[in-house]
Parts: structure tokens; C-alpha cells; sequence
């Protein structure tokens, strides 16, 4: 019986032990930064407002594809220009590296969207709200994709807001926004609320370090990540984005070299006219429309940067 006692009191002692590992933090202990709610949202309405165009040199790395699909394929970084006016403006030129050849040459507008492809012979266009996903991922990219990723849009005053705090190695806020949805908006129409959008922030410095936005359906239609901010003139701006469009099956990651923020770009700068040779793809109509007679080879020269 003694022995037995003794054995239970060891084992307990040596359940008890435990063996500590001291970790050296890689530099000074980061000073976790603190917020009020109505202080997040007026820093990320300011920052949302302080951008109404860019003038991008960048490099863009797609991703096309993922573990569901049983394909992942990562292209070759490319070099290129994006340029965007507040709305709804983008273009976006993807150049092979050293040698400057074009790959793609990719505008859009709140209505339309148009594709050039000269390796391809091919120039797509379509309605910007059209979504038709694509067995090729690749086929998927959209330029008016990048504007939420770009862009942001200030926070409604009239929608409601939840502030939580969450932390995977790194301590964040994250504000959840939300909003009636449907047609809805007044308190009390009954419609079933949804999320609009959740900003996380980072609490090491309190900037913006993803932003997630949500369609009606509850999916995420983008998610986005900002890193390596930086002071460009009066704006404060990252120098990497990384876009991830999960109902689309891609990743774009962009890196700005370059940028010049809130210059007026003209509306021809925002043109693309079908080149002579490729064939016109309309994703908008169920046939492939092919016109000869297309305009000659006139596309707009290169943003300037």
C-alpha cells in the first residue's frame, strides 16, 4: 500500500514537471498600439478619402488555380502600369520583363470591360457585372477586380459596425461592417442583414492589413492583403497588395516601384481599341463574334510614370 501511494504522488510529480523554452524575440518587443472603435473608423475613412487616382509602376505575380481545383499554376512575374480614377477607371498593362513586349492591355469601366491579348490574337469584352467563372482560372482575371483592392470606400455612418480583437501571432483589430441587404436600408424593412466588409488592423501599428469584402450571398469576393507602407508625398500608401479572388480560383500579387497619386487622368488614357489581327471575344453573347474590319493597331501609348 505504501508502495502504491508513492508510486501515485511520483506520478502525479512527474505529470506536474514541465520544461520551459525560452524564445529570443528577432528584435525590441513590439508596443501594441490601442484604438477606440470610432478612432479606427475615422483613420480608415481618412486613408479612404486621401486617394481619388494612382499612377502605378508595378510587378504582378498571378496565381492561377488552387488545392479544389487539383490545379495550381504560378505564372512569371511581369512588370507593368496600373492606372485608376475614382469611380470605376482602371487599366491595367502587363509587360514581359527586359525586353518591354506586351502580354495583356486590360481596361475597364463601371459598364464594360475589354481584354487585349496579342499572344493570343484575341480581345475580350464584356459587362463588368458579369461573372461567367471560367474552367481555365487564368481566363478569370477582370480589371475591375483590382478596384476594391485599390480603392477603398469610406464606412457609411449609417452602417453598423462590430469591433472585436483576434490574433494568430500577430494582435489585430478587426471591424466587421455590415449593412440591410437587398434593396432594403431603412431599420426597420425587415431585410436580413449582411457583411459588407472586415478590415483587420494591425495592432503593431495600427494600418490596414487586409481587408476582406463580402458578396450578398456571404461569400468573399475579395480578399485582400496591404503590406509595406509607405509615405508618397501627402499619401500614405503599401507597396505590396496581394488580391485573392476565391470565387474566380486566382491570386495576384502586386508590388508598386513606383507611384503618382491624385493627378486628373484624361479619358482617353482609359481607352483600348480592338487591335487589327485579334478576334473579338464578346463573353457577353453565347457565339464568338469575329470583325475583320476592327481598327487598326491604335492602342493608347503606355501610362507614363
Amino acid at each position: 500500500m505504501i508502495f502504491a501511494s508513492g508510486l501515485v504522488i511520483w506520478l502525479v510529480a512527474g505529470c506536474a514537471a514541465s520544461h520551459t523554452t525560452v524564445v529570443k524575440p528577432s528584435g525590441a518587443p513590439v508596443q501594441l498600439q490601442t484604438a477606440t472603435k470610432k478612432d479606427l473608423i475615422a483613420s480608415y475613412n481618412q486613408v479612404a478619402a486621401a486617394v481619388t487616382s494612382v499612377n502605378l509602376s508595378v510587378t504582378m505575380t498571378l496565381t492561377a488555380g488552387s488545392a479544389y481545383t487539383g490545379v495550381i499554376k504560378q505564372y512569371h512575374e511581369v512588370s507593368g502600369f496600373i492606372l485608376a480614377q475614382k469611380p470605376a477607371d482602371i487599366r491595367v498593362i502587363g509587360q514581359a520583363p527586359i525586353v518591354g513586349t506586351k502580354i495583356f492591355d486590360m481596361v475597364s469601366d463601371a459598364a464594360t470591360f475589354r481584354i487585349s491579348i496579342p499572344s493570343q490574337h484575341k480581345f475580350i469584352m464584356g459587362p463588368t457585372k458579369l461573372e461567367r467563372p471560367s474552367a481555365k482560372p487564368i481566363e478569370n482575371l477582370r480589371p475591375q477586380h483590382l478596384i476594391d483592392a485599390i480603392f477603398w470606400g469610406r464606412i457609411p455612418d449609417r452602417d453598423p459596425v462590430l469591433l472585436e480583437e483576434a490574433g494568430d501571432g500577430r494582435r489585430y483589430y478587426v471591424l466587421t461592417v455590415i449593412h440591410r441587404g437587398g434593396d432594403g436600408g431603412a431599420e426597420d424593412s425587415g431585410t436580413d442583414w449582411e457583411i459588407e466588409q472586415k478590415l483587420w488592423i494591425d495592432r503593431a501599428d495600427l494600418s490596414v492589413a487586409r481587408r476582406q469584402v463580402y458578396e450578398a450571398d456571404g461569400g468573399i469576393g475579395s480578399d485582400i492583403t496591404y503590406g509595406g507602407w509607405d509615405t508618397f508625398g501627402a499619401v500614405h500608401y503599401p507597396r505590396q497588395v496581394g488580391l485573392t479572388r476565391p470565387g474566380n480560383d486566382y491570386k495576384l500579387q502586386i508590388g508598386i516601384t513606383k507611384a503618382t497619386f491624385n493627378e486628373t487622368i484624361t479619358a482617353d488614357r482609359f481607352e483600348l481599341k480592338q487591335p487589327q489581327g485579334e478576334e473579338l471575344v464578346n463573353v457577353g453573347q453565347d457565339a464568338q463574334v469575329s470583325q475583320p474590319d476592327a481598327t487598326p493597331d491604335s492602342q493608347p501609348a503606355e501610362p507614363k510614370n
